[in-house]
């Protein structure tokens, strides 16, 4: 079997025509913080500007974006956030993801999905979506933090994340599990195991205070051992600030590339930094509307576009 890459240099993006607070998901998402003074309209331009200046920081490294535009109706709060309901993979599938807010449903964009089926050669759709039915979930590269080439799914198990959903992307996508349970400060679980979480080509950021069992650190600490990995621990407060919700990529001359929030990188330390540096180039750009509202960051805005035959291209 072909080795798979870890990153891409191509990733696709929403930009939001509504963007605000949902309500729906904020009982289980303790990012969320709710809305300022701003009106509507305020806060949906504000994140427009946000959004935009964030693909030019990404184009300008190299990355190859493909920006797809919300819609005004029906409204969709949370369409920035597409990894939450569709992956991309190099073995030509792509996957779509049962989501827990009924709102976010209407995320889904069929037509998107056609056009990448004809420009990348995507063969198969791998659906989850009939467990919504169950009230079972699992959001995507939210609920998923993937090491591709060793076929590992990392998950932090909550609402959204139901073992027996991921137990069958394990089988459709030939991965091995490892989940286990963390919380935040309050004790509450943490709704995204992306926000605790980034594994890169040869790293991984991870916030060990969030998780309490022993048994279950030993099991992590052997996989990303296994999988040659340098750890970098991240602390409460870095992860408040979003410093666990980041992705590497790869720009079209094949720099690799770890992609945050101004926020994010403004919470690590120098010597996160600098250990961080050794491995890979880093870019940020500022974001606050969007983290604040939305409980994401800049991880939660890419979608990866992993493609058939982007090994021989990369």
């Amino acid at each position: 079997m072909t080795e798979l890459n870890q990153i891409t240099d191509t990733v696709l993006m929403v930009r939001p025509a509504r963007f605000g607070f949902n309500e729906e998901t904020a009982a289980s998402n303790a990012f969320q913080q709710k809305a300022d003074t701003k009106s509507a309209v305020e806060i949906e331009e504000q994140a427009k500007v946000e959004f935009d200046r964030f693909v030019d920081v990404l184009r300008n490294v190299g990355v190859h974006v493909l920006v797809m535009s919300d819609t005004s109706e029906p409204h969709k709060p949370d369409a920035v956030f597409p990894n939450n309901w569709v992956s991309f993979h190099e073995s030509g599938q792509i996957v779509l993801y049962p989501m827990f807010a009924q709102q976010r449903r209407l995320e889904r964009r069929h037509d998107w999905l056609q056009q990448l089926r004809e420009t990348y050669q995507f063969a198969q759709t791998e659906s989850l979506v009939e467990y919504e039915t169950e009230s079972l979930f699992l959001e995507g590269t939210g609920a998923l933090v993937l090491d591709r080439p060793n076929r590992i799914a990392y998950a932090c198990l909550s609402n959204r994340a139901h073992p027996e959903v991921l137990a069958a992307f394990a089988q459709r996508m030939d991965y091995q599990v490892i989940s286990f349970s963390a919380a935040d400060q309050a004790g509450l679980p943490i709704y995204h195991t992306n926000v605790i979480l980034a594994v890169g080509e040869s790293f991984v950021l991870i916030c060990w205070d969030t998780i309490s069992n022993d048994l279950e650190k030993e099991l992590l600490r052997s996989a990303f051992a296994r999988t040659h990995k340098d750890v970098i621990a991240l602390s409460f407060k870095q992860i408040t600030a979003f410093a666990g919700n980041m992705l590497q990529v790869r720009s079209r001359s094949g720099t690799p590339i770890l992609v945050m929030s101004q926020q994010a990188f403004q919470a690590l330390n120098p010597d996160q930094l600098a250990q961080i540096s050794t491995h890979t180039q880093i870019v940020h750009s500022p974001i606050p509307t969007i983290e604040r509202l939305g409980g994401g960051s800049a991880r939660c805005m890419m979608a990866e576009v992993f493609y058939p035959g982007m090994g021989s291209i990369l």
